[in-house]
């Protein structure tokens, strides 16, 4: 089987997602990063060529934090931002949608569509507080699933006002809620109603909102942030059936885009889940930019530089130089 791979690698979770060649989705990989990319990207596809034995790769995509990483780990034929890869998987599932709505564990975005073009977008660069991790950490300290937090979040009737500007002022206003006897879903309600706030008055600030409205990203799954965001933008928002996987959809559609039918793609093969990384990164004297590089060893041999503005790392690997920082 023909299959196009599409890799997103974040902070909390790397996902991985095959398309055939009529872009359906056969199989997808949801997993935690931990810290480690390069190991969580061999992990991933230790398992999907484990449960898909056989295919054959056309074509791989990479987007998220550690794109440009993993791309070079796995050899792939395009490297794309978010923003681009939520995009397109959004348009593919919903031709008409206008508003994407994405939250992860560590970061959120808004994405604005117009006739099938991003006209605007904004991405969270402050605070945790409008974030999955928000309500991980909220969820923790009620000592409550995060899996049950939605549904437990659905059956308040008196949602309380919790403060959501700040992850820190959160916790100290919700655990007053707790003491004063308000009931746990009330104050798990309220907890997504000052997600939604925070998130619609920092990374929706001024965004020119309109449906179709699809919600992505792992935050998707609780039912209590669906209805809060419906309740404070008076429409209907869809989430789509893979909507944790949507950045990685989206870098598989886009790598079938940038190949043409007579070109080969650069994927490294399934063996790269046995070789050994090894990455690290030094900071160049050269000149005044003191630029931080990055090098990636595979197998005891140096495969890439990344991170140089002038280009003496990255091309010393081309003139076979042997430049030591």
């Amino acid at each position: 089987m023909d299959i196009y791979l599409g890799i997103d690698v974040g902070s909390v979770s790397t996902n991985v997602a095959l398309l055939d060649k009529n872009d359906k989705v056969v199989d997808t990989l949801y997993i935690r990063t931990q810290g480690r990319p390069i190991e969580a990207v061999q992990k991933g596809l230790r398992k999907i060529n484990e449960r898909n034995p056989g295919i054959s790769i056309q074509g791989v995509g990479t987007t998220g934090s550690g794109r440009h990483l993993a791309g070079i780990v796995v050899g792939a034929d395009a490297i794309k931002n978010e923003i681009t890869a939520h995009a397109i998987a959004a348009m593919h599932i919903e031709p008409k949608v206008q508003t994407i709505i994405e939250i992860g564990g560590q970061d959120s975005k808004m994405i604005i569509i117009r006739n099938g073009v991003v006209t605007d977008f904004a991405m969270n660069t402050v605070c945790a507080a409008g974030t999955g991790s928000f309500l991980d950490q909220q969820a923790a300290r009620l000592n409550i699933p995060i899996e049950e937090f939605g549904n437990r979040a659905i059956e308040s009737t008196a949602p309380v006002r919790v403060a959501g500007r700040c992850a820190v002022f959160a916790e100290s206003d919700m655990i007053h809620k707790q003491q004063t006897g308000h009931q746990i879903s009330d104050i798990l309600s309220g907890l997504c109603q000052a997600l939604v706030r925070n998130y619609l008055s920092n990374v929706g600030k001024g965004k020119d909102i309109k449906g179709p409205i699809i919600f992505q990203g792992g935050v998707a799954a609780n039912k209590g942030m669906k209805k809060a965001f419906e309740e404070a933008l008076n429409c209907e928002v869809a989430i789509p059936e893979y909507y944790n996987v949507m950045g990685a959809i989206g870098a598989a559609l886009l790598a079938k885009e940038t190949l043409n039918i007579e070109d080969k793609t650069a994927f490294r093969g399934f063996d790269i889940v046995d070789y050994t990384y090894s990455p690290r990164s030094f900071e160049c004297s050269g000149c005044p930019n003191l630029c931080e590089v990055i090098e990636l060893k595979m197998n005891e041999q140096v495969m890439s530089r990344w991170g140089d503005r002038c280009g003496k790392w990255t091309s010393s690997l081309n003139d076979n130089c042997k430049l030591m920082p």
